[in-house]
């Protein structure tokens, strides 16, 4: 079978699982927002690549995003995480999105979110707060770095960036005891993240599956092997009678039957299962 034989497969047994569930599960990794022109961080040359005056410096993802900056070094800590802040907010998502939001509208399921991304965008193309659940945080929410209290509060401050040394110009603060602040994600080595919203949207996306009705749909979109806590997810809840995965991947697609495996990025395959959907079902 070609890979064009095998796209076409793949997108009409999708169609077909979608079009007769009546819950969807969105499950999203990094590579979720490709399309919409963030990066993914895909190794050390992928991140500086989006990144290029770390390389001369030999920093990582793994470097630049770890919590000890914020304190031995605050300018550096959020330099790092005041650009990529900028980036969410300035960035539109992708059609795919839209179209997610269509198939709950044609089939009236009942649905939710659960994403390993801190970038805020399935809020910002219309998915309501209740629905999401960022297993690791947000960066548009900011806590306290010691952390003096277990307090939580949105982030609405603009930080400029030198872009040539990734320093922050300003330092923000927190509005209790004046410490540094740090946004509100679970970082590499992370031991003062307060995980309060992360453990509600948690225990709201618990009660919905004891409520939710089969069949049971789930939609992995971008979700890589280095950190696999969106994969097994998914593939925890296919394991439950009535449901499938679709996962969608250009790399790590693998996936075992009865489950569908799509090997492409997230709005191509999101479209070509919607060209099924049309084409069959409407």
């Amino acid at each position: 079978m070609t890979d064009k034989e095998h796209l076409a497969k793949a997108y009409t047994a999708a169609a077909a699982a979608i079009s007769n569930a009546n819950t969807l599960v969105i499950t999203a990794g990094a590579g979720a927002g490709v399309d919409s022109g963030l990066p993914d961080y895909r190794g050390d040359q992928g991140f500086w690549k989006a990144y290029p005056m770390y390389a001369p410096l030999g920093i990582n993802y793994y470097d630049a995003a770890d919590p000890v900056h914020f304190g031995a070094d605050p300018a550096f800590g959020w330099g790092f995480y005041a650009h990529r802040i900028d980036l969410y907010r300035n960035t539109i998502p992708h059609e795919g999105f839209w179209l997610l939001q269509e198939w709950i509208k044609l089939r009236q399921m009942d649905y939710f979110v659960v994403t390993s991304n801190v970038d805020g965008q399935f809020q910002k193309a219309g998915f309501p707060e209740k629905k999401v659940y960022e297993i690791h945080g947000s960066v548009h929410y900011l806590q306290c770095l010691t952390p003096c209290s277990s307090n939580i509060w949105e982030n609405t401050a603009s930080v400029p960036v030198d872009l040539n040394t990734m320093r922050a110009q300003k330092i923000l603060r927190c509005p209790h005891c004046g410490s540094v602040s740090r946004p509100n994600v679970l970082m590499f080595g992370d031991y003062s993240w307060i995980g309060d919203r992360s453990n509600q949207q948690r225990n709201n996306f618990s009660n919905f599956l004891k409520k939710c009705r089969l069949p049971l749909v789930v939609v992995e979109m971008g979700a890589g092997t280095a950190i696999s806590t969106i994969r097994r997810m998914s593939e925890d809840l296919g394991s439950q009678r009535q449901a499938t995965v679709v996962r969608i991947n250009p790399r790590d697609y693998q996936i075992s039957k009865p489950h569908i495996s799509i090997p492409c990025g997230a709005l191509q395959g999101l479209q070509g299962i919607q060209a099924q959907i049309e084409e069959k079902y409407l």
